[in-house]
C-alpha cells in the first residue's frame, strides 16, 4: 500500500500543479524520490517535526494547494494532534493526513510504532474524516476523491504499509467512499471489517464457506459512518462479526453496537478488537494480534459455537 500510494501521488501530481507531498523524517524512494526531483517546489521533507508538517500543510491549503501529509500513522497523528485539531479541522482545510503502517503492523518495533487508538482520536475531531481502504485499490480511488471532490474537510486516511493484496472487485461491488462495500454476498453471517485486517475476514469465509453462506463487508468511511447500510446488516444478519484492529473505545464495534442500541436492534454481535493495553511482547504481525486475541483459528471457533447455541 506504500508503494501504492507513492505512485499515485505522483500520477496525480504530475497532472494537477496543486498537489503537493509533505513528509516527515520518511527517505523518498520509489515515486515519492521521483515527485521530489520533479517537483521540488511541491515537495517538503520536515524531519522529525510533524507539527511543522501540518503547519505548513494548512498554509498551502489556504492558497488552493492540495497538500498530503505523509509518515509512520503514530507520528502522523499523535505527535501534531494540536495542529490538526487547530489549524486543519477547525478551519476546515482539505488537507489529508497519510497513516502509514497503521495498526499493529509495525509489530516488531513495539508499542511506540503501534497505532491501536488512532480512528477514535482523529473522529473525535470536529469536520475531520476518518478512511481506512482495505486495500491499494481501495486506498487509489480514496486519494482520487481527496484530490477531486474533497473541498473543505481534512481527511485522515488510515494506511498499511507494503505487500497487502487486492482484495476489491469493482465487477462485484463499487467503491462509494460514504458506503459500506461489499465484498461478498451470503444470508447467514456478515463480517464487517476495515483496513489491511479485513484480509481476515476472507480467510475465515473461505474456512467456513461450506457449512455458512457468509458476506464480507469493508466499513472503510469510519467517519461519518454509513449508518443505514450497518442498520441493514444488522436487521438482515442472524449472526454479525467484527474484526477490527484498534481498541474497542472509538472505535468500529462501539460504533455498530450504539447504533444497535439507538435503534432498538437486537443482534447477536462476535467481535475482536485490540485490547485496551499495551502489549509487551516480541514477534510478528500474527503474534501480536495472537496476544490481542485476533486470531482466524479463535474467531471461527466461537462462529462455530455460536451457531450451535442459535439451532438449540
Amino acid at each position: 500500500m506504500r508503494n501504492k500510494f507513492a505512485d499515485v501521488i505522483y500520477q496525480y501530481g504530475k497532472k494537477d500543479k496543486k498537489v503537493c507531498a509533505i513528509v516527515a523524517d520518511i527517505s523518498p524512494a520509489g515515486s515519492i524520490k521521483k515527485f521530489r526531483e520533479e517537483f521540488p517546489n511541491r515537495f517538503i521533507n520536515c524531519g522529525v517535526a510533524e507539527q511543522s508538517m501540518i503547519g505548513i500543510a494548512a498554509g498551502l491549503a489556504t492558497q488552493g494547494y492540495k497538500p498530503f501529509c505523509y509518515t509512520i500513522s503514530t507520528f502522523a497523528l499523535y505527535r501534531p494532534f494540536e495542529m490538526i485539531r487547530v489549524d486543519l479541522a477547525y478551519q476546515k482545510l482539505p488537507v489529508v493526513v497519510i497513516g502509514m503502517g497503521a495498526g499493529v503492523i509495525y509489530s516488531t518495533l513495539g508499542s511506540t510504532h503501534h497505532t491501536m487508538e488512532d480512528v477514535a482520536i482523529a473522529s473525535s475531531i470536529p469536520n475531520m474524516r476518518v478512511i481506512a481502504p482495505c486495500d491499494p485499490i481501495e486506498m487509489e480511488k480514496t486519494i482520487k476523491w481527496c484530490i477531486k471532490s474533497n473541498k473543505s474537510n481534512p481527511v485522515y486516511i488510515r494506511l498499511g504499509k507494503a505487500g497487502e493484496p487486492v482484495l476489491s472487485n469493482d465487477r462485484f461491488s463499487k467503491f462509494n467512499i460514504n458506503k459500506i462495500r461489499y465484498h461478498k454476498s451470503g444470508k447467514d453471517i456478515c463480517i464487517i471489517s476495515y483496513g489491511t485486517i479485513l484480509k481476515k475476514a476472507f480467510e475465515i469465509e473461505q474456512s467456513l464457506r461450506e457449512k455458512f453462506s457468509i458476506s464480507v463487508v469493508s466499513n472503510h468511511s469510519l467517519k461519518p459512518i454509513d449508518k443505514l447500510g450497518i442498520i441493514k446488516i444488522l436487521k438482515k444478519y442472524k449472526l454479525i462479526v467484527i474484526i477490527e484492529e484498534h481498541v474497542y473505545h472509538g472505535g468500529l464495534v462501539e460504533k455498530i453496537k450504539n447504533i444497535a442500541f439507538d435503534e432498538k436492534i437486537i443482534s447477536r454481535i462476535l467481535n475482536y478488537n485490540l485490547k485496551d493495553e499495551f502489549i509487551h511482547s516480541y514477534g510478528s504481525y500474527d503474534d501480536i494480534l495472537e496476544k490481542h486475541g485476533i486470531s482466524n483459528k479463535k474467531i471461527i471457533h466461537e462462529i462455530l459455537n455460536e451457531q450451535k447455541k442459535n439451532r438449540r
